[in-house]
C-alpha cells in the first residue's frame, strides 16, 4: 500500500484491498475462459494477473524502463500497464516501418481515460474517425491560411521577440527563472493564430490559461495519473485528477468567454483567426439546415484547447532546454554567437537566414533530439488486425512508438546520449538532415504544427543568443546544471535559474 499512499487519498485500506481482490478474481475467470487460439505475439516480460508489469515499471521514468526492456526483448515487445496490453516499438527502423510504411494500420489514437475524460472524442489530438479527420483537415487548412509556417507567422514571431527580449532585460543580468516569460511568448504565437490577437504578459486571463496548460502537462505524466489510466476506478482517491479537473473546468470557462467575445464582433468577410473561421463554417452549415454537422461547440472548444496546449508547452519547453544547454556548454554557445555575429551582425534574424547558419541550426536540432520532450509520443492503436515483423497484433491494441529510442538509436547517432551538434553537420560544416530525427513523430499523426514550431524555435533561439549571453547563477558551475528532466507528459527541465547578460 505504500506505493499508492504517495498520490492517493485512501479512506480505507480494506476497501482498496477488497476491490483489488475482486478484480483479480474476475481477471482470472475471464482469462481462463478464453479459448481463442494464441498466435505469435510480440515477446515481453511475464505479467502478473491484474497488475501486469507494474512492479518492474518506473512510472517516474517510464521511457527509460521501456528502453531497457527493448535491449532484452528487441525492437517490438509487449508490456502490460496493469491489465492493459501495450505493444512497444523501439528504434528508428521499426518506428518508421509502423508509422510511415504501415501508417493506416497504426494510425488510430489510443485515448487513455484521463484524456477521454476531458476530450470526450472531440478535437484533434485525442480523437479518431470522421470527427478527427475533419477537424484535423479544417485545422491544417485554416492554420495555414492564418500564416502558420509562412510569412504571416514570421511577422508575429518577430513582434513577440521584441516583448520577450524586454522581459529578459528587466532582470539586468541577474539570475531568474525563464519558464513563464518563455512559455508566454510561445503561447502568444498560437494565440494570435487561433484567436487573432496576442496578450500581455501580465494579463490574468492569458497567464492563467498558460500556467494551467503547463501544470496539466506535468500532472498528466505523473505516476498517479498513469495508475489512474490503468485503474480508472481509483479516480476518486487520486489527488492529481482533482487538480486536472479543476484546471480543465477553469480553462473551458475562460475559452468560452473568449469565443463569446469573438462571436459578438464576428465579420464573416474578415476572419481574424481559427475561431472566426470555425464560427463562420458552423453558421453556414446551420443556415443550410445541417444541424448534425461536426462543427459544433464541443469540437470548437476542444480544438482550441488542443491547439493552445500543443502550441504553448512544446515549443516553450524546447526553447528553455536550448537556453539551459547553452549555459551548460559555453564553448558551443561561443560558436553559435560567433556564427550569428559573422553572418547576421546586429540586424534582425529572419527565417531565410537559416540556410546561412548551419551550426546554429544544428544546435537547435540537437537540442530537440537530446531534450526528447515527448519520449513515448502519444500512444496509438491498431486500426485492424496487423501482422508486423512476423508478430500478430490484434485490432485495437495500444501501441507506443518509443521516440526516445529513435532519437537515441545507437545505430543512427554517433554519440546518442551526449549533446553533439555534429550529428547534424557534414565534414564541411554544412547542415545535414537526418531521417531518424523524429522529434515531431511521423505518419498520419505527425505534429500538425511542425512548420510553425520549427520557425519559432529558430527565430526565438537565434534572436535570444544574438542579444544575450546565458550562464549559470553566481556560485553555480556549468557542471552543476542538471539535465535530468522533470516528470511529466512533456519532459521539462528541472527548476533552475539562468543569467541573461545583454550583449548589446
Amino acid at each position: 500500500m505504500a506505493f499508492m499512499e504517495d498520490f492517493l487519498q485512501i479512506p480505507s485500506s480494506v476497501t482498496i484491498l477488497g476491490s483489488l481482490l475482486l478484480l483479480l478474481a474476475l481477471y482470472l475467470l475471464l482469462s481462463g475462459s478464453s479459448s481463442e487460439e494464441k498466435r505469435k505475439e510480440p515477446p515481453g516480460p511475464r505479467p502478473l494477473p491484474l497488475f501486469g508489469n507494474l512492479l518492474i515499471l518506473d512510472l517516474k521514468r517510464t521511457q527509460q524502463t521501456l528502453c531497457e526492456l527493448s535491449k532484452r526483448y528487441g525492437s517490438i515487445f509487449t508490456v502490460y500497464f496493469g491489465p492493459k496490453k501495450v505493444v512497444v516499438l523501439a528504434g528508428y527502423k521499426t518506428v518508421k516501418e509502423a508509422l510511415v510504411n504501415q501508417g493506416d494500420d497504426f494510425g488510430n489514437r489510443d485515448i487513455t481515460p484521463v484524456f477521454h475524460d476531458f476530450n470526450q472524442g472531440h478535437g484533434i489530438l485525442f480523437a479518431n474517425g470522421d470527427s478527427w479527420k475533419e477537424m484535423r483537415r479544417f485545422a491544417l487548412t485554416n492554420l495555414r491560411d492564418f500564416g502558420m509556417g509562412k510569412k504571416g507567422s514570421e511577422e508575429k514571431i518577430l513582434e513577440e521577440i521584441t516583448y520577450l527580449i524586454e522581459e529578459f532585460k528587466k532582470h539586468d543580468g541577474k539570475a531568474f527563472d525563464t519558464t513563464k516569460s518563455v512559455i508566454y511568448a510561445a503561447s502568444n504565437i498560437i494565440s494570435s493564430i487561433v484567436f487573432g490577437s496576442r496578450f500581455g504578459y501580465t494579463d490574468p486571463l492569458f497567464t492563467g490559461m498558460a500556467d494551467r496548460v503547463k501544470e496539466n502537462t506535468l500532472l498528466t505524466g505523473s505516476a498517479s495519473i498513469q495508475v489512474y489510466n490503468m485503474f480508472p476506478w481509483l479516480g476518486p482517491w487520486i489527488k492529481n485528477i482533482k487538480h486536472i479537473k479543476k484546471n480543465v473546468a477553469n480553462m473551458k470557462v475562460e475559452v468560452t468567454g473568449i469565443i463569446r467575445g469573438l462571436k459578438e464582433t464576428l465579420n464573416p468577410q474578415m476572419c481574424r483567426g481559427f475561431v472566426d473561421s470555425f464560427l463562420v463554417r458552423k453558421q453556414s452549415l446551420e443556415e443550410f439546415g445541417n444541424v448534425d454537422s461536426l462543427y459544433h461547440n464541443d469540437n470548437l472548444l476542444i480544438c482550441i484547447a488542443n491547439l493552445f496546449a500543443a502550441g504553448t508547452d512544446t515549443t516553450g519547453t524546447t526553447l528553455r532546454w536550448g537556453l539551459l544547454l547553452m549555459a551548460k556548454y559555453p564553448h558551443i554557445q561561443d560558436q553559435v554567437q560567433e556564427e550569428i555575429s559573422r553572418v547576421i551582425g546586429d540586424r534582425q534574424v529572419l527565417v531565410e537566414d537559416r540556410k546561412d547558419l548551419p551550426y546554429t541550426d544544428a544546435v537547435i536540432h540537437e537540442t530537440q533530439r537530446l531534450a526528447n520532450i515527448v519520449p513515448m509520443s502519444i500512444p496509438h492503436t491498431t486500426s485492424r488486425d496487423v501482422t508486423f515483423q512476423g508478430y500478430f497484433i490484434k485490432k485495437g491494441t495500444s501501441v507506443i512508438p518509443l521516440l526516445a529510442s529513435v532519437l537515441q538509436d545507437e545505430d543512427e547517432w554517433e554519440s546518442p546520449h551526449t549533446f553533439n551538434p555534429d550529428h547534424f553537420l557534414d565534414e564541411q560544416g554544412r547542415f545535414v538532415k537526418k531521417e531518424a530525427f523524429m522529434a515531431f513523430s511521423a505518419g498520419r499523426r505527425v505534429c500538425l504544427g511542425e512548420g510553425l514550431a520549427r520557425m519559432e524555435l529558430f527565430l526565438f533561439f537565434t534572436s535570444l543568443l544574438q542579444h544575450f549571453r546565458f550562464s549559470p547563477p553566481p556560485g553555480v558551475t556549468e557542471d552543476d546544471l542538471d539535465l535530468t528532466p522533470a516528470v511529466g507528459f512533456i519532459l521539462n527541465p528541472l527548476p533552475h535559474q539562468l543569467c541573461a547578460v545583454s550583449r548589446d
